[in-house]
């Protein structure tokens, strides 16, 4: 029997642009009912209204993950408003751009502990009873392939938090049993992300379509939502499959504004 999407609840993080709102999108149109929440209130209204333009279901929660007792509040909020919680979706992300771990940029790398991981951390703290009660539910976790590879020492301290984001995701699966599902998706480079948006104008057309394209990522992520409820897909790595392929994250940008991409 699949579970399917049809009527699922789902509460995705960082739904303001770029990944998120194609995920939240997506969803939508397979039939989830979606608590998309963000920094930016003003961009998840217009994504709700899109969504709900289009015949599906949304609403719109502003939230920095950063912040537990928010992340809380949101999910207390969505269980009120759509009357249980089936998935949860942990995407917000900081964009860090590239530095050199001589420079020792403290406040770059807090920002992005803050956000990819304890962002992560707090959204699983704040479903997870609420799954544990009920006796099922979905974690999915975004990280990405740098979380395999340091690919360029400028990417050090975001690989070093996508592979946390990772191990602890395998580990959150080992230590829950039941209907309780873990998911963790790694992509390569994805098209349309704020930084890459940015500096798209100065990649040639075949770096450019070594890219994972932002639909394909939600698409996974509806792939392992789907699953029969005995069936629990604990990865799902993403690269693109033109060519060499990029294993650095759609926000590596240099201190001049060039891509830093690495090839294997």
């Amino acid at each position: 029997m699949r579970e399917g999407i049809q009527g699922k609840v789902v509460l995705l993080t960082g739904g303001c642009l770029g990944l998120g709102a194609e995920i939240a999108r997506h969803l939508a149109f397979r039939g989830a009912r979606v608590a998309v929440a963000g920094r930016r209130k003003e961009r998840l209204d217009d994504l709700v209204a899109r969504i709900v333009d289009g015949g599906g279901e949304a609403r719109a929660y502003r939230v920095y993950v950063s912040h537990g007792a928010q992340v809380r509040a949101v999910v207390e909020a969505a269980i009120a408003d759509f009357g249980r919680l089936n998935v949860t979706v942990n995407n917000a992300a900081a964009m860090m751009p590239n530095q050199r771990m001589l420079e020792a940029r403290t406040d770059a790398w807090d920002a992005t502990i803050d956000v990819n991981l304890k962002g992560m951390l707090h959204g699983v703290a704040a479903a997870l009873p609420v799954f544990q009660a009920q006796g099922r539910g979905h974690i999915i976790n975004l990280s990405t392939v740098a979380a395999t590879k340091v690919c360029a020492p400028r990417d050090t301290v975001c690989a070093g938090v996508k592979l946390a984001v990772r191990a602890i995701t395998d580990g959150l699966r080992q230590a829950v049993a039941g209907g309780i599902r873990v998911t963790c998706i790694l992509s390569g480079a994805i098209e349309g992300e704020p930084m890459f948006g940015e500096v798209r104008a100065r990649l040639d057309a075949s770096l450019r379509r070594k890219v994972v394209p932002a639909s394909s990522v939600a698409r996974a992520i509806a792939h392992a939502i789907e699953q029969p409820t005995d069936i629990d897909i604990n990865e799902i790595v993403l690269r693109a499959a033109a060519g060499p392929r990029l294993v650095c994250p759609a926000h590596a940008v240099s201190q001049q504004g060039e891509p830093s991409w690495a090839m294997t």
